[in-house]
Parts: C-alpha cells; structure tokens; sequence
C-alpha cells in the first residue's frame, strides 16, 4: 500500500465514522506494539500453563481500543465492537467469579 492510498485510507474512516482521522490512526497504529505484546504474552502463558486472564484481557482492549474511541466521540460503530466488548466482559466476570470460588471453597476446606 502507498502513502497516498494510506492517507486516502485514514481521511475516509474520519468520514465515515464522524472523528479525527490523525487520533484514530493514532490510536490504531500506536496500539499495534501493545497488541503484539500482550498476545506475545498471552501465547507465552498458555504455553506455560499458566494464567491467561490478564493477557487475554490486555490483548483484546489493544485490539479495540480505537474502536473504543469511535464509541466515545465517533458514529457508526461496527456491531462487532460491541460484540466484542460484551465478550471481554463476560470472560473478565466468569473468570472473576471463578477465582472467587476457588478461593471460597479452598477457605472453606481450612476450617
């Protein structure tokens, strides 16, 4: 892709979606190396077997996070986005729960 087609690009999401082009590539561009982190440790977590709640909550909001600001100050915000949020949120409670419980019944069992 070229320079020019790329700013053609970024001013059309401007357009179509009613917000600063420059903050959302921003954000968009500016969150790839957090993005690729987070996954880099999510992958890494799962490989050790150990917890993945952190990353994979990490990793999604890198993911959405310029769609986040669409929500806050755009139009025209893909369903999928709130398709996703819900997702992360139910994940984030039904692990949150989860935990609780574990740690209510290994408190239990030390009575």
């Amino acid at each position: 892709m070229d320079t020019e087609a790329l700013f053609s690009w970024l001013m059309g999401l401007g357009e179509e979606y009613g917000v600063n082009p420059v903050i959302f590539g921003a954000i968009y561009i500016g969150a790839i190396p957090f993005f690729s982190i987070s996954l880099a440790w999510l992958v890494r977590n799962i490989r050790e077997k150990k917890a993945v709640v952190l990353p994979t909550l990490l990793t999604g909001f890198f993911f959405i996070s310029a769609y986040l600001y669409l929500i806050i100050a755009g139009k025209n915000v893909p369903y999928w986005v709130y398709v996703f949020i819900a997702i992360l949120i139910a994940f984030g409670s039904w692990s949150t729960i989860r935990k609780i419980r574990k740690q209510t019944s290994q408190t239990g069992e030390n009575r």
